[in-house]
């Protein structure tokens, strides 16, 4: 039998014939239980296979083993009359390689309407398949990347403050993206909490954010005002290859019943009270970071105990179908309810605000990111003093802070406290302007002292030479205190120290290696 034969062209018009074999597609006829009968160039092309190897075979020669089943189905559905479109499934080659296929099957009928044989399109996507798979195995890696990132600055529980964090990498274009939220522990009860969001997408918005993420973390440890740390990151934003960011960075202080907060065009930070109500912190929304030009403002807010804020950037809120503004009180009326009707459970009200405005998270086209900060509890007790630029003013600090102690059942951390607090007042004396301040407080967890004078040169500790007098208060505070830094202020500077009182605490704060043994 001739291939022409082979091929079915006696039995095919001539255009037709010229047609099938021209096709680059792969067109193969069968009958409805599977055997080959026709085969055109294409096919041959593809699978390595000349007509006279395949016409009168079973086509379950091109099937892998794993799908061997896979044809009889195909097959019943063909004599149902159901047309196959587009189906992706894996064919053998002769030389055994195996190939991703798209196949379209039609049934072939008679005058009559009767089915009797199928036709098979199959067009190769090997390629193609390839190219899904290493891009998904690339948006995969870009998805471990951002949150790589936005882990380096998370919201781990610090002392003063609870936090629950949500924060999803956009599932559609590549994927990572700019967001980043950190919650900082400013040491003295304070808490710092930035969230910003790097306009862009890609490993470059990603970039952009851990080092923008890394310089605001630095600074606000540094101890700036948020006005100031806004500017400086405004200047370091504008050299870089995505100089447009918005951001908002609070500094609460809950001993005082305070916080200081600057936004460079962020969203506003909601503020929940105690008993549930929800509103806008009333902030200035200020420019982005890299634009320049133009002085940050911050303001100073009352923050009661039992308060909870929520931070967010635009992937919460916006979407292109919605109005922000009605998604805004969407997120409102959803806080509002969770925390009536929880009682203030951040894990629960964070996945109730995240389920309702981001239903599907596997179609979002933007980075989301929640933060929920809350302050439960003021300081036990809190205390202050005014004192001159006296040299008595040192002892008078010491009677002060001792009262205090007796006061608050605490004399057991007296010796270190006095000590301690005796070092900075006689630095201050001698190298600071006057009158200072005396601040001292307590909670459950530790006692801090604070004292603030007028002048703006930092102390830092240095090593003294054995011949001075001097230069070794600092290394006293930093071997004795469990923390202890400096931090401008509107009228001067405040140097503090804070000591653990609860033993628990103080017992989790040494390393295993420095714990003493029993042994």
């Amino acid at each position: 039998m001739s291939v022409q034969k082979l091929r079915g062209a006696g039995s095919q018009p001539g255009f037709f014939r010229e047609l099938v074999e021209s096709s680059q597609d792969a067109i193969l006829m069968k009958t409805l239980d599977g055997q080959i009968t026709f085969w055109n160039a294409a096919a041959q092309r593809l699978y390595g296979y000349a007509p006279e190897d395949v016409i009168g075979s079973h086509v379950g020669m091109l099937l892998p083993p794993d799908l061997k089943d896979e044809e009889a189905g195909l097959l019943e559905q063909i004599a149902r009359g159901v047309r196959v479109e587009h189906y992706e499934t894996r064919r053998t080659a002769s030389d055994g390689r195996v190939l991703d296929v798209d196949v379209t099957l039609w049934p072939i009928r008679t005058r009559d309407g009767s089915i009797t044989a199928v036709c098979s399109l199959m067009r190769d996507i090997t390629a193609r398949k390839r190219a899904e798979a290493e891009l998904t195995r690339l948006h995969a890696q870009q998805r471990q990347i951002s949150l790589a990132l936005n882990l380096m600055g998370n919201a781990r529980q610090i002392p003063g403050a609870l936090a629950a964090s949500r924060y999803l990498p956009s599932t559609q274009g590549q994927g990572v993206g700019g967001d980043w939220f950190d919650l900082i522990d400013l040491g003295a009860g304070r808490v710092g909490v930035f969230v910003g969001d790097v306009m862009g997408r890609g490993m470059d918005a990603a970039v952009v954010m851990g080092q923008l993420r890394s310089a605001a973390r630095a600074l606000a440890l540094a101890g700036l005002p948020p006005c100031e740390v806004m500017q400086t990151l405004d200047a370091f934003t504008r050299d870089l290859p995505e100089p447009f960011v918005t951001c908002v960075y609070l500094e609460a202080d809950p001993a005082r019943g305070e916080m200081t907060v600057c936004s460079a065009g962020h969203l506003p930070v909601l503020l929940i009270e105690p008993d549930a109500t929800v509103s806008a912190l009333p902030v200035p929304t200020g420019i982005p970071l890299g634009v320049g030009g133009v002085p940050h403002q911050q303001v100073r807010l009352p923050l009661r105990a039992g308060t909870t804020l929520t931070l967010y950037t635009d992937g919460l809120v916006e979407t292109a179908s919605s109005d922000i503004e009605q998604r805004l009180k969407l997120m409102t009326t959803m806080l509002e309810d969770a925390f009536a009707t929880t009682g203030g459970g951040l894990e629960t009200a964070a996945d109730r605000v995240l389920h309702t405005l981001v239903p599907d998270t596997d179609t979002y086209a933007d980075d989301v990111t929640l933060l929920l900060v809350s302050f439960p509890t003021a300081p036990l007790e809190t205390a202050e003093t005014a004192l001159d630029c006296e040299a008595v003013s040192v002892p008078a600090g010491r009677r002060f802070l001792r009262a205090k102690l007796e006061e608050w059942g605490l004399t057991d951390h007296a010796d270190t406290a006095l000590l301690l607090t005796s070092e900075l007042l006689t630095n201050a004396f001698r190298h600071a302007r006057g009158p200072f301040n005396l601040r001292v407080w307590h909670s459950v967890r530790e006692l801090g002292v604070e004292i603030t004078d007028r002048s703006t040169p930092r102390p830092r500790a240095r090593l003294a030479a054995s011949t001075e007098e001097d230069g070794r208060g600092l290394c006293l505070v930093e071997a004795l205190a469990d923390a202890w830094g400096t931090r401008p202020c509107a009228t001067g500077k405040t140097v503090w120290f804070t000591t653990l009182i609860a033993s628990a605490d103080r017992d989790a704060a040494v390393p295993p290696a420095l714990t003493p043994s029993s042994g």
